[in-house]
């Protein structure tokens, strides 16, 4: 465990600095935050952290939050600009706070000069070094994403993990646990930050966007939309790819009630797959709200909800994502298009679902 002279002489505090914005702790991570001030105050946080959640729910954020109440000066890593790529090849990156080290997929090789997705072997190897240096104060490793770690990097990691040093915290960040080895998971005391649908990160979207984008979304269904993952509803606000989505939402919604306007859809050609993602996010919402017995924030889908069979959604489901696999191949996506509508259209009506697998 961290030293607990070292944890308490740094103090437990609500973050309310630069890195979220000057507002404090991102709603959708104080459940996730509570819980590491647990683990500090009780003298329980541990020497490897795994931060996990789906991309763009901030798991940086949330360790960054973690890193600024464990050290003194914390504001002195916003300007570490660490997400940023680089142009000289480096194995990891040294923060402005001297005992704080990062490491990342997407540096340069210095051999090959070419750039990497995947955390090389030597990268592990260089970060450990680096933490094994002796260090009066808390020395703190962030390794991101965890799951971009080769296999050679992993083990590499395995065996400090398993020998850690005192008064020494690594945190790793994965966007899906499942991909790293059991043995990476059982080391590391994991946090994971859930999709949020809660007033409170609702109202915290409504005051990062404008009075008009206000005015014409709703908050609440854009979560819904996303799965729960507020930075990705403000990453589509920021062009016009949601005023798309809700055009197409809107009529497909039109066509499970009124099936007859079928032959009026507009703005199909060329985006057929976008049409087919968004038919899927609308089944995945019906197949929710219809499993949970809730009303959502979509009036049509609600009314859709109630007639419709709960297995016809599923039936429709498992189409919908065939239609998508096979669209990556050389196939009439069109007409793939058109047979998944076809059964949108009629699906409050149906008494039996068709078996259109074979048909696309």
């Amino acid at each position: 465990m961290i030293k607990k002279q070292t944890a308490k002489a740094k103090g437990i505090k609500t973050i309310d600095n630069n890195a979220n914005g000057g507002r404090g702790i991102l709603p959708w991570h104080q459940t996730a935050f509570t819980k590491l001030e647990k683990m500090i105050a009780q003298n329980h946080l541990p020497h490897a952290l795994l931060i996990t959640g789906v991309i763009q729910m901030g798991k940086f954020e949330l360790a960054i939050s973690l890193i600024k109440t464990l050290i003194k000066n914390g504001d002195c890593i916003d300007a570490d600009n660490v997400r940023d790529d680089l142009d000289v090849a480096v194995l990891y990156r040294r923060s402005h706070y001297e005992n704080l080290i990062y490491c990342r997929g997407g540096e340069i090789n210095k051999k090959t000069k070419k750039i990497s997705k995947k955390i090389r072997i030597d990268q592990v190897r260089g970060f450990c070094e680096a933490l094994n240096k002796t260090a009066n104060d808390l020395q703190i490793g962030l390794l991101f994403y965890a799951d971009d770690m080769s296999a050679n990097a992993a083990n590499s990691l395995l065996k400090t993990l398993e020998e850690p040093r005192d008064n020494t915290l690594i945190i790793l960040l994965a966007h899906n646990a499942k991909n790293l080895p059991a043995t990476i998971i059982s080391r590391c005391q994991s946090v994971h930050i859930a999709p949020a649908y809660d007033t409170q990160t609702k109202t915290w979207l409504e005051r990062q966007v404008s009075t008009e984008q206000n005015d014409d979304f709703d908050m609440a269904q854009l979560l819904e939309n996303t799965h729960g993952v507020p930075f990705k509803v403000l990453l589509e606000l920021s062009g016009d790819g949601f005023i798309h989505y809700q055009n197409w939402q809107n009529q497909l919604l039109n066509i499970a009630i009124h099936p007859t306007m079928i032959n009026q859809l507009q703005d199909i050609e060329g985006n057929e797959v976008a049409w087919l993602g968004c038919l899927q996010n609308l089944v995945i919402e019906g197949i929710r709200l219809k499993s949970l017995s809730r009303v959502g924030g979509l009036v049509e889908l609600n009314k859709i909800v109630q007639l419709v069979k709960i297995d016809f959604l599923f039936h429709l489901l498992d189409d919908i994502c065939h239609a998508i696999n096979l669209a990556k191949t050389p196939v009439n996506i069109k007409l793939l298009l058109d047979n998944i509508l076809i059964v949108w259209s009629h699906i409050t009506h149906l008494k039996n679902y068709p078996k259109i697998t074979k048909q696309i």
